[in-house]
């Protein structure tokens, strides 16, 4: 049965409005600042469920299941508080089916006198929502995102005369600002980041025992989500056979507390390890709850910094983890908003070759790709190494238009809200800004994986070899990058080393590794822009 709440929710609220508040499905926290001068005589909250969102990438199971049942889980919410709610389901017989459609039959249906929102994570968002406020002649109050530590007027400025943006700088300064990690005007421990500490492997035997990972029952709001998705759409990517990601604050909350009590302790020496068939590792795993805002980043630097303070976790890791929440995540933000739009339409390394379709399934046979895709197919999820340094190392190195890898990455994961993952796929992985973000291209061969994994013992082949036919295809492409691209790397101070070992390589050799390159090239057919 579905829950009484969502009957009662989807019709037009019939009061004279003021204002007409709307709530987007990673806006789910209740001190946005949208809802911050809420009067519930005069104003009404609006959510819609609708198809576009799911389909304009195609939206992995687990991820659609996360953003609706979060969504159902805070409309709930909002009802218990006594909030006036119009509330659209996915399957409502007169859905429109994009969040145009469904706010311009409110507004035709409610005339308020403003329309509030907090400021959305989603460029093509903002536009729509601007557009269809023009269109029907009212007001569109767009408030700044305290969900942030940085404004983004904060980042620009920041930003201002700055030849290159890179991350530690910026998070330097947010430490000083925020206070977090700091000994009065210096870092505490002496140092800004402890990344030399923070790049162990497992060794031969391997990670030993690891704390199971923060999973939820589905209740019965979330058991009706997944039948509406596996409904509506049955082919698109990934299973939620094992859906278990938190939908609500107080899930939010507790996986919050079981990573900082478990697996923070190990995360920063292992933070860039991985092991064939274990998906969680000592990863922290509440990124989709910090970018649903189901937690405040402020509450999650607090219970780090404060495991330190009790030594309940080393500095080493502590920072780490902080650095990805105070710095990496704050800036990747500023990136996105003071660089789009063209910043989606970035391809500096001109890179046209299509994205495999085994990228949809993990039928291949590199043990590496095959265990990172199989793992993001199942539960939505794969650690930063994994996007980083397998599958999004694959791409770049291959030569994929970056615009697919980034099409994938948002199609597949569950924490994946533009924002985050288009500078993290576009300046990040693929190196397609030309060093905004970037120092160099982050390329390696098959021995990085290898050394950093068990995923080669098992797989077919050799990271030690370039060319014939076991070797490994990361190492392969790895030397045809550097080829390729070898005059524009010789600009790059960083990239002198691995030039100069390219350079040992003779003509013949070059050549080889070449044509068992283009064999990887070759046979790949682009994806239909209508598969799924």
């Amino acid at each position: 049965m579905c829950p009484a709440w969502l009957s009662a929710v989807s019709f037009n609220v019939k009061i004279a409005l003021r204002h007409l508040v709307i709530v987007l499905g990673d806006q789910l926290n209740e001190d946005a600042t949208a809802l911050a001068d809420f009067d519930t005589e005069q104003d009404a909250v609006w959510m819609a469920e609708v198809a576009e969102e799911s389909t304009h990438v195609p939206s992995s199971k687990q991820r659609t299941t996360v953003f609706l049942s979060a969504m159902r889980h805070f409309a709930e919410r909002l009802q218990r508080r006594g909030i006036p709610l119009q509330y659209t389901k996915l399957d409502a017989p007169d859905n429109a089916g994009t969040l145009a459609g469904e706010l311009e039959k409110c507004l035709l249906g409610n005339r308020p006198d403003r329309l509030v929102m907090t400021a959305p994570g989603d460029w093509r968002v903002l536009n729509v929502m601007r557009q269809m406020a023009a269109k029907h002649g009212v007001t569109l109050e767009v408030r700044d995102d305290h969900h942030f530590f940085c404004t983004v007027r904060d980042f620009a400025a920041h930003a201002k005369g700055r030849k290159q943006l890179r991350m530690e700088f910026f998070y330097r300064e947010m430490r000083k600002r925020t206070g977090v990690l700091m000994d009065g005007t210096v870092p505490v421990g002496g140092q800004w980041n402890f990344d030399t500490d923070n790049r162990a492997s497992f060794g031969k035997s391997g990670p030993g025992s690891v704390p199971g990972p923060s999973r939820f029952q589905p209740d019965a709001i979330t058991l009706e989500v997944i039948a509406l998705v596996n409904r509506r759409f049955p082919h698109h990517p990934g299973s939620v056979d094992l859906f278990g990601w938190p939908v609500d604050r107080e899930q939010a909350l507790q996986a919050l507390n079981d990573f900082i009590r478990n697996r923070l302790p190990q995360f920063g020496m292992y933070q860039d390890a991985m092991w064939d068939g274990e998906a969680w590792l000592f990863h922290s795993h509440i990124a989709s709850a910090l970018n649903l805002k189901l937690l405040n980043p402020r509450e999650v630097v607090a219970a780090a910094e404060s495991a330190y303070a009790k030594c309940d976790a080393p500095l080493a890791a502590v920072e780490g983890f902080i650095r990805q929440i105070l710095g990496w995540r704050e800036y990747v933000r500023g990136i996105y908003w003071t660089r789009m739009p063209s910043y989606a339409h970035s391809n500096a390394l001109n890179a046209r070759q299509p994205l495999p379709a085994w990228y949809w399934t993990g039928d291949t046979n590199m043990s590496c790709m095959r265990d990172a895709i199989h793992q993001t197919l199942t539960h939505g999820y794969a650690h930063h190494i994994q996007r980083l340094m397998v599958t999004g190392l694959y791409a770049l190195l291959l030569g994929v238009e970056p615009q697919q890898v980034h099409q994938w990455y948002l199609s597949v994961y569950v924490d994946a809200v533009e924002w985050v993952e288009l500078p993290n796929t576009v300046g990040m992985s693929q190196f397609a800004d030309g060093g905004i973000m970037a120092s160099k291209p982050y390329v390696a061969s098959g021995k990085y994986i290898d050394r950093m994994s068990n995923y080669c013992k098992t797989c077919p082949f050799n990271p030690a070899q370039a060319t014939g036919p076991t070797a490994c295809p990361f190492t392969a492409l790895y030397w045809d990058f550097l080829d390729r691209h070898s005059e524009s790397l010789a600009k790059n101070p960083r990239m002198l080393m691995q030039l100069k070992n390219l350079n040992r390589l003779s003509i013949s050799e070059r050549a080889a590794i070449s044509a068992q390159a283009q064999t990887y090239r070759t046979p790949l057919m682009a994806l239909a822009d209508n598969q799924w």
